[in-house]
């Protein structure tokens, strides 16, 4: 029986185990030019013990930036901090993929340079508010985007994939999920084009598609995964029985050979089942537990092949060593849901080693 804690290989690279540090924003790219700092260093190489370490969300351009200091990878500044980190994790003997993250919609002008406002596939303003250096602010009606600057943003994506490499990732997750511009192209309330990029499911899922497929040309589709999150209600999103949508995109990039698809579950086991055959390749779950965050009893997923890998993310947070507690059967901290997401997190420091 294959368990969470036997290797694996992802595409080439050699995994230690199979249990995945989800992405989780931090906000902690401080100071101009949005790069990563010595405490973003540390905190990733505590998780180093991870099979696969997932990093927060990185902007691929300064309009996709949608909260307070989160880190880029558009500039050379960005690149070379970023390396910092990267060295880090590898010395713990660590592997770690940069998440790219456009948040579309999802922002505010007060965190974008030059005068840009937020972005997005059709002029749809999210119900609720974002969090800013000013406190919350209402989200604003997004800039639609003109065909050009669709193929603008996807060159974005390759370029910033490439920019990934050059700071020593292992690899890239595109997040295509939580309501932010990808999933803002698939979903029919925030994408209401008429023309090639919308209407029918092909029209909605090309996005997706040119991104995925861009980013895989630009370094490999061996160092390329793909974040989804179908139903996910998150910032304002709306899909009534998304499975024919997901099931075309992962038959559009079936064949592109990816390192692995990274599923956010919802509610619909049945869904994620249904997707798990359709993807011929490794499957990443970060399953569904609302409200608690996902325990040691998510490891079964990949006992009874519902996945090959499972992820975790508020656990990371409280417990920097957690696959060793995990093989272990505990001892666990208790994440504090105030440390989650966002927000100044200047006071806070992440110990090699907490007690139970």
């Amino acid at each position: 029986m294959t368990t969470a804690f036997d290797p694996i290989d992802l595409s080439g690279k050699r995994l230690t185990s199979r249990v995945v540090m989800a992405p989780m924003t931090r906000s902690r790219a401080y100071g101009p030019g949005a790069e990563p700092t010595e405490l973003m260093a540390t905190y990733y190489a505590q998780r180093a013990g991870a099979g696969l370490i997932v990093t927060e969300g990185v902007q691929p351009s300064p309009v996709g930036q949608g909260y307070p200091d989160t880190p880029g990878l558009h500039t050379p500044g960005q690149v070379r901090a970023w390396r910092t980190v990267t060295d880090a994790v590898h010395r713990e003997g660590g592997v770690i993929f940069a998440q790219l993250m456009h948040t579309g919609r999802i922002g505010h002008p007060s965190l974008l340079p030059d005068g840009l406002v937020p972005v997005g596939p059709s002029a749809v303003a999210a119900e609720g508010q974002v969090f800013t250096h000013a406190g919350p602010q209402d989200f604003v009606t997004p800039r639609e985007l003109s065909e050009a600057d669709i193929r603008r943003t996807v060159d974005d994506f390759a370029a910033a994939a490439r920019n990934a490499v050059a700071a020593g990732f292992d690899g890239v997750e595109i997040h295509g999920a939580n309501g932010y511009l990808i999933h803002q192209f698939l979903a029919p309330n925030t994408n209401r084009r008429t023309d090639a990029w919308g209407g029918g499911t092909e029209g909605r899922i090309r996005f997706a598609v040119e991104v995925v497929t861009a980013v895989a040309e630009a370094i490999g589709s061996h160092r390329v995964g793909l974040r989804i999150s179908p139903g996910n209600p998150y910032n304002d999103i709306s899909e009534d029985g998304p499975g024919e949508v997901y099931a075309a995109l992962l038959n559009r990039i079936a064949g592109l050979d990816l390192a692995y698809l990274h599923l956010l579950e919802g509610p619909d086991r049945d869904l994620t089942s249904r997707l798990r055959k359709a993807w011929p390749g490794t499957f990443v779950l970060n399953p569904f537990t609302h409200p608690d965050a996902t325990g040691p009893e998510a490891l079964r997923l990949v006992e009874d092949g519902s996945a090959d890998m499972v992820a975790y993310g508020a656990l990371f947070l409280a417990n920097p060593d957690l696959p060793r507690r995990l093989a272990a059967g505990g001892p666990f901290n208790s994440p504090d849901p105030s440390t989650f997401y966002g927000g100044d997190h200047r006071g806070y420091t992440d110990y090699p080693t907490l007690t139970a």
